[in-house]
């Protein structure tokens, strides 16, 4: 007799196996929801002492940069020797005022005299082979002429043979071939003839080129011999302008080569300002802009006249000129900061600037937590800057605290734990 075997009820239908496999679907949802929702935020104890705080707030922000230039002549102009030699004679002396033609140095080149009489001889050489060439095409025309007329005599002489042969080969008074190898021989003559007169034309037209292949050598020769003889002149230099000799960089004696500096002279009726400039701003910085000093109480204005493209160790080069009135105790090399205005001033969210930014490069910060114990990293978006602020354009609110120290020691952790 069978067995009634009762079903569990209550706590013990719990722990049958028939409920295993609900118990193994129940513990993979939990897993997978603790995946999902697990912090994986890493944390740092820091000391909050050490570091620098900034508040974000609504204000004004003036879109502008400072940057340091220094004055420069708007007209500088090198002195460079276009011709090598040894310093003779320094007829003005660094700083003097110059006028256009002023001699400044006087050089000496005894080997120049040697080069001269060198390009001499070469010319007069490449002439005498000119002529030679010359007479030795005349004479192979010559030749080739009278080779023409001896073949045309011979042509003449070898048709009449042919033509006679042809009528007594008609009359039957001699053999067919007699009569084809006088044929023959008037082909031949006229085959002969051709040739040479082909190659008349041909030498005639190789001459001509070749000849006016060498005459064009032998102007650009005189014309070489003629820069060449000027050269001495280039030995005394000469102020190209009226100014100042802001520096001569010689002394008695001394071997300068062609192309060397040896001074400037400085246009003093302008001045300039050169400045470098973040590439961070290159494409804001343009022609036009202005900016503003102030030297001995006085407020001074400069536009942009030239933003230069090249861009060196992180900096492009600006140049500025003056709009309006201009220091009067200015002197070349002098060093003025200067306020360059991007834009104009705006409503913005600002934060105060620091080293952070060199880590994170704007796109995130640390935030304050409200009680100030702990720091939180929070993506952002940074906009414009100037030497006191950032323009925060997402991720802060008006109030917020951040840190604006640097972040080099506290590697890619997520949250600060102020000790």
């Amino acid at each position: 007799m069978d067995k009634i075997i009762e079903k569990k009820k209550g706590f013990a239908a719990v722990f049958t196996k028939r409920a295993l496999p609900y118990w193994l679907g129940a513990f993979v949802v939990v897993f997978v929801l603790w995946l999902v929702f697990r912090d994986n935020s890493s944390t740092l104890r820091v000391n909050g002492d050490t570091l620098s705080y900034g508040n974000a707030t609504r204000g004004e922000f003036n879109d502008y940069i400072r940057v340091t230039g220094q004055v420069q002549p708007m007209t500088t102009i090198q002195i460079s020797p276009l011709e090598g030699g040894v310093v003779q004679e320094i007829v003005t002396e660094e700083g003097s005022r110059v006028k256009k033609g002023d001699v400044i140095l006087v050089l000496s080149n005894e080997g120049l005299d040697l080069q001269i009489l060198n390009s001499e001889a070469e010319l007069a050489e490449k002439e005498n082979l000119l002529r030679n060439t010359m007479i030795s095409m005349e004479q192979q025309k010559l030749s080739v002429y009278q080779e023409m007329l001896q073949l045309r005599v011979e042509v003449r002489r070898s048709k009449r043979a042919y033509e006679s042969a042809k009528e007594l080969y008609a009359e039957k008074l001699i053999s067919r071939e007699e009569w084809l190898k006088a044929e023959e021989d008037y082909m031949l003559a006229a085959d002969r003839l051709g040739l040479v007169e082909t190659r008349a034309k041909q030498d005639s037209l190789y001459r001509t080129v070749e000849i006016r292949q060498m005459e064009e050598s032998l102007d650009n020769m005189r014309l070489n011999m003629s820069m060449i003889r000027k050269r001495k002149d280039n030995l005394t230099i000469k102020a190209p302008i009226d100014g100042e000799l802001g520096l001569l960089d010689v002394v008695l004696g001394q071997s300068i080569a062609a192309g060397t500096k040896v001074g400037q002279i400085n246009n003093l009726d302008s001045y300039k300002i050169e400045a470098q400039v973040d590439e961070h701003y290159i494409d804001r910085v343009v022609a036009g802009l202005q900016a503003q000093f102030e030297r001995q109480d006085e407020l001074y204005s400069t536009v942009i006249r030239k933003v230069y493209p090249e861009v060196r160790d992180g900096k492009f080069k600006t140049d500025f000129k003056f709009d309006g009135e201009q220091p009067s105790n200015i002197r070349t090399g002098q060093t003025y900061y200067l306020n360059l205005q991007l834009g104009q001033p705006e409503e913005a969210l600002l934060i105060p600037r620091g080293t952070f930014y060199q880590k994170t490069g704007g796109r995130w910060i640390y935030v304050l937590s409200p009680d100030g114990s702990s720091a939180v990293k929070r993506e952002i978006r940074i906009g414009r800057q100037n030497p006191q602020y950032y323009e925060v354009l997402e991720g802060l609110e008006p109030g917020e605290r951040v840190v604006v120290s640097g972040y080099d020691n506290f590697g890619e952790n997520d949250v600060l734990i102020f000790r």
